[in-house]
């Protein structure tokens, strides 16, 4: 277990509430994702919104095309996790941050702010190694944080299930909550509500090619990073529990 221990509080002080609910590291990040995407709807020109796309996306055409121009490949250094922090419109926006927050928060809470933007950031990698592998030479691009908010939803997974631990107080012999264990995967599949998450979460979005075919309507979502993000996300998290408490 990872998360602090709830001691009870000392007699005569009172509760405090924290002025926002979510964690001070999930704030900044919606901080900078809402003004990145303010930079580049109110102060870029067109021009300058190609650009930013152009050295800020995923694009997996450079991997090939590095193959004849080595400077051609130079963005896949850092694209791989840029393209997390840029959004299509404000409904993209909007529905990456809410899901962030709600995702993010209790990654946040349980390992504090630099495990749960490594496994942002490394999640949103592997989101978008996957959409590679899947649309290499389409020409198509990868931005928005799902890839990346997916990875910390797989890593939830692996605790929000569980059933809180309760100890008493070696002192006041209080009850004292400890938190949540970390699953093991066979621990998910034997949680019927972690293992019905999953299944809804894996069908949903390899479901996602199948819906142009029967509405005949296009769209745009990057499902390969979604899930790429997710299963990235469930298999670091245990990376980060500390072992021993």
């Amino acid at each position: 277990m990872s998360e602090q221990d709830l001691q009870p509080q000392k007699p005569g002080r009172a509760a405090r509430e924290p002025v926002f609910l979510l964690p001070a590291a999930v704030t900044a990040v919606i901080g900078v994702l809402v003004a990145i995407h303010l930079a580049s709807t109110l102060v870029l020109n067109e021009q300058g919104k190609l650009m930013l796309v152009f050295y800020g996306a995923f694009q997996p055409l450079r991997i090939p095309a590095a193959f004849d121009d080595i400077s051609l490949g130079v963005p896949l250094i850092w694209t791989p996790f840029t393209h997390a922090l840029l959004h299509g419109g404000w409904d993209h926006l909007f529905v990456n941050v809410a899901w962030f927050g709600i995702f993010g928060t209790p990654v946040a809470r349980r390992y504090g702010a630099g495990p749960m933007l490594a496994i942002f950031f490394l999640s949103a990698a592997a989101g978008a190694a996957l959409f590679a592998a899947t649309s290499l030479y389409t020409g198509s691009y990868l931005i928005g944080a799902s890839g990346g908010v997916a990875g910390l939803t797989g890593a939830a997974t692996r605790f929000i299930f569980q059933p809180v631990i309760v100890a008493k107080h070696p002192e006041t012999g209080e009850r004292v909550m400890l938190g949540r264990k970390l699953a093991s995967f066979a621990d998910l599949m034997r949680d019927s509500r972690a293992r019905f998450f999953i299944l809804i979460w894996v069908v949903l979005n390899a479901a996602v090619p199948l819906f142009p075919l029967i509405t005949g309507t296009p769209i745009s979502i990057a499902w390969q990073a979604h899930l790429g993000g997710f299963f990235a996300g469930i298999l670091m998290v245990g990376l980060f529990e500390r072992r021993g408490s």
